[in-house]
């Protein structure tokens, strides 16, 4: 599942970045804890690794 925004794909890095140890969970804030939660490392990898060209710094919500 790729990453809709700069936003997110920031997120799924620091999520993943506490999901392999590198980083505290507790240092989490927002979105980023609650995907470090609910998504495998997998998932984390593949939303992390999007390509941002063209990417929206903020996906609006519709």
């Amino acid at each position: 599942m790729p990453a809709k925004s700069k936003s997110q794909q920031k997120a799924a890095g620091a999520a993943l970045s506490a999901k392999r140890g590198d980083t505290k969970k507790t240092d989490l804030q927002g979105a980023s804890r609650q995907m470090a939660d609910s998504m495998s490392e997998k998932e984390l990898r593949e939303m992390a690794s999007t390509k941002r060209k063209g990417k929206k710094e903020h996906d609006s919500k519709s």
